[in-house]
């Protein structure tokens, strides 16, 4: 698969129905460390995915979790 001189990509037909890609759906490019991840674009948000990974602390959730209780 190559992207064209526009910098679009198409997508194989068998993706676009497996994952529900229909004409006129939006989606979203999410880098990633691996690479770029292509996502349906929800209107609804998961309160995980809002806070997942915003501490980019180098400790352990065990040493966090004795910070939190005073040990």
């Amino acid at each position: 698969m190559k992207i064209g001189e526009r910098g679009q990509l198409t997508i194989p037909k068998n993706l676009r129905e497996k994952y529900g890609l229909l004409p006129n759906i939006e989606v979203e490019l999410v880098p990633e460390d691996f690479g770029v991840v292509i996502k349906k674009k929800t209107h609804h948000s998961n309160p995980v995915q809002k806070v997942y990974g915003i501490l980019k602390k180098n400790t352990s959730t065990d040493d966090l979790i004795k910070a939190m209780r005073g040990q």
